[in-house]
C-alpha cells in the first residue's frame, strides 16, 4: 500500500501535534452520553427514557450551538471560543451531579449549546494546515482518530462507573473535557492557512457559500451518521435476540477496526471518491448485515464491508466541506457539518429502535440502510448537475474598502 500520502501529510508543520491532541481531547467527549445515562438511571433512580431525554436535550443544544460557535471562531478567533466553552463545560460537569432531574434537563441543553467544539475545530484546522490536494489523507487520519476515541472513551466511562460511581465518573469526564479545552487553547491551532487573511475580511453572504452542492454534502453527512446510529442499535438488538448479547463489545470492536482499516486505505489510495458514492455504498452494504445475526462471528463478518466505509465516508464529507466553504466562513460551515453528523446519529438510533420494536432486529439494518440509499438518490441530481462545476475558492475575495488604492 502506498504510504507516501500519509508521510507527506504528516510532514506538514503542526499536523502531528493537532492529531495527537485531537485524539486525547475527544476521549472524554465520547464518554458523555454513557456517563449521563449511568447518572440518571443509577444516581437519580430514573428510567432509560428519562436518560434518553437528557441525551436528547444535550444533542439538540449541540446541533444548534455548533454553527454558532463556528461563526464566533470565524469572527473572533479560536481562543475566545475555547475559553467560553471550557468554562461552560467546567461549570456544568462540576454541578451536574448535584442537580435534580428537572434542573438537569435544561442544564444539559445549555451544556450542549456551549459544548467544546473539538470535532469542528480540528477539521477546520486541518483545512488551514493542509493544502487542498493533500487533505484526503489528513482527513482520513482525523476520522481514524475519531474511531479510536469512540473505542476508548465510552469503555473507560463504563469501567469507572461500575468500579466507582456514576457521580465520580461525571467529575472525571468533566475534568477531562476541561483539560482538553486547556490543551487546545495552549496549542492554538490555526483556523486560516498562511495565504488566507486573518484580519478583517469581506462578509460572505450565506447565499454565496451555502449552495445546493454544500447542502447536498451536509445531507449526505446526516444520512451517513443516521445509518451508523441505526447500525449501533441494531447490532445490540440482533445479538440480544440470539442470546449472544455478551459478545456485543467484540462485535462493535470488529466494526470499529474495519472502519480504521477502511479509513487508512482511503487515505492511501490515489483516487478520490465523492461523499455521495461512499455514503450510498455504506447504506447498501448495511442493508444485508442482519442476515448474519445467527452467530456473533457471522455478524462480525457481515459488518466488515459497511464498517470499512464508515471512516472514509465521514472523511470525504469533511474534505468536501473544507473545499466548498470560503475561508472566512469555514468555521460556520464546519459547525453545520458537525450539526449534520450529530443530528444523523440522534435520529438513527431511535428510528432503528422503533423499527425493531415493531418488527424484528434485522429490519433495523434494512430500514436505516434503505433511507441512506433513498437520500443518495435524492441528492444524485445535484451532484450530477455540479460535478463539472469548480468548487468555491477557499480564499475570500478582497474587500475593496480594505485593499489599498494604487499610488
Amino acid at each position: 500500500m502506498n504510504l507516501k500520502p500519509y508521510r507527506e501529510a504528516l510532514a506538514l508543520p503542526g499536523l502531528r501535534s493537532l492529531l495527537l491532541v485531537s485524539v486525547l481531547a475527544r476521549v472524554p467527549l465520547t464518554a458523555t452520553g454513557v456517563t449521563l445515562t449511568f447518572h440518571v438511571v443509577l444516581d437519580l433512580g430514573r428510567g432509560y427514557g428519562a436518560a434518553g431525554l437528557v441525551g436528547a436535550a444535550s444533542t439538540v443544544g449541540a446541533a444548534l450551538g455548533s454553527p454558532l460557535l463556528g461563526r464566533l471562531v470565524d469572527r473572533r478567533g479560536l481562543r475566545p471560543v475555547l475559553l467560553l466553552t471550557t468554562v461552560a463545560e467546567g461549570v456544568f460537569w462540576a454541578g451536574a451531579p448535584t442537580l435534580s432531574y428537572p434542573v438537569l434537563l435544561p442544564a444539559a441543553f445549555l451544556a450542549g449549546l456551549f459544548a467544546l467544539p473539538v470535532f469542528s475545530v480540528v477539521r477546520q484546522s486541518v483545512a488551514a494546515l493542509v493544502p487542498a490536494e493533500r487533505r484526503r489523507p489528513a482527513y482520513a487520519l482525523d476520522s481514524m482518530s475519531v474511531e479510536l476515541s469512540f473505542m476508548v472513551g465510552p469503555a473507560l466511562a463504563v469501567a469507572l462507573a461500575t468500579a466507582g460511581s456514576p457521580r465520580i465518573t461525571m467529575w472525571a469526564v468533566g475534568a477531562g473535557i476541561v483539560a482538553s479545552g486547556i490543551g487546545l487553547w495552549l496549542l492554538d491551532p490555526p483556523t486560516r492557512s498562511v495565504g488566507e487573511p486573518v484580519g478583517p475580511h469581506r462578509k460572505v453572504p450565506r447565499r454565496e457559500w451555502l449552495t445546493p452542492r454544500l447542502l447536498a454534502v451536509l445531507t449526505v453527512s446526516l444520512a451517513a451518521t443516521l445509518v451508523l446510529g441505526g447500525t449501533d442499535v441494531a447490532v445490540v438488538a440482533v445479538l440480544r435476540a440470539g442470546g449472544e448479547v455478551g459478545w456485543t463489545g467484540a462485535v462493535l470492536a470488529a466494526w470499529a477496526v474495519a472502519s480504521l482499516v477502511g479509513g487508512f486505505a482511503y487515505g492511501a489510495v490515489t483516487r478520490s471518491f465523492a461523499p455521495l458514492v461512499l455514503m450510498a455504498a455504506l447504506s447498501l452494504t448495511t442493508i444485508p448485515v442482519g442476515l448474519g445475526g445467527a452467530h456473533w462471528w457471522l455478524l462480525c463478518l457481515a459488518l466488515v464491508p459497511a464498517g470499512a466505509l464508515c471512516a472514509p465516508t465521514i472523511a470525504s464529507t469533511s474534505d468536501a466541506v473544507s473545499r466548498l466553504a470560503p475561508a472566512g466562513v469555514r468555521g460556520e460551515a464546519m459547525g453545520l457539518h458537525g450539526s449534520a453528523v450529530t443530528v444523523g446519529i440522534a435520529l438513527g438510533a431511535p428510528l432503528a429502535g422503533a423499527v425493531i420494536d415493531a418488527s424484528a432486529p434485522l429490519w433495523g439494518f434494512v430500514v436505516t440502510g434503505a433511507i441512506g440509499v433513498l437520500v443518495a438518490l435524492a441528492v444524485l441530481p445535484v451532484e450530477l448537475r455540479h460535478r463539472r462545476t469548480p468548487v468555491v475558492p477557499t480564499t475570500p475575495t478582497p474587500d475593496p474598502e480594505l485593499t489599498p488604492s494604487p499610488a
